[in-house]
């Protein structure tokens, strides 16, 4: 089986560094942006399997980015899941889940954001009824 993909889409290194090591340790192959304008031309340029999106990014929001994948017919299928280092409630929930699959609260452990990721991409593989469930929000823990 090939390895799966991961679009990490962060503009702290001390933040996508760690991230991506973890990754490749978990057997990923991993592309890292570190602005909305690199996300967006990675992700339409190599198709990841999956895509981990921070909300705030300093040339555009994370959402916006989201937002646009999804209007890409040749994109839209990548499943997405935010990263965020605010506590996610109202508006931000809603906006959050019309795009994305999940979300994951800054800070996080990597092997908590890697099991995330990865049940993300079981659902991507399994028949089309369950696919389009969400995965279930939660809080992970902090480092």
């Amino acid at each position: 089986m090939a390895k799966a993909t991961i679009l990490i889409v962060e503009d702290n290194p001390d933040i996508s560094q760690p991230l991506a090591d973890a990754f490749r340790f978990g057997d990923f192959a991993v592309l890292q942006a570190y602005t909305a304008i690199q996300a967006l031309q990675f992700a339409s340029e190599h198709r990841p399997d999956a895509i981990l999106m921070d909300i705030q990014l300093p040339d555009l929001d994370g959402l916006s980015v989201a937002d646009t994948l999804k209007q890409d017919p040749e994109i839209r299928h990548i499943p997405i899941v935010a990263m965020t280092a605010f506590d996610v409630v109202g508006e931000q929930a809603k906006a959050i889940s019309r795009t994305c699959v999940g979300y994951a609260q800054k800070p996080a452990r990597p092997r908590d954001i890697i099991n995330l990721v990865s049940a993300v991409l079981k659902l991507q593989t399994e028949p089309t009824p369950r696919r389009q469930q969400k995965v279930p929000v939660t809080r992970m823990s902090r480092k």
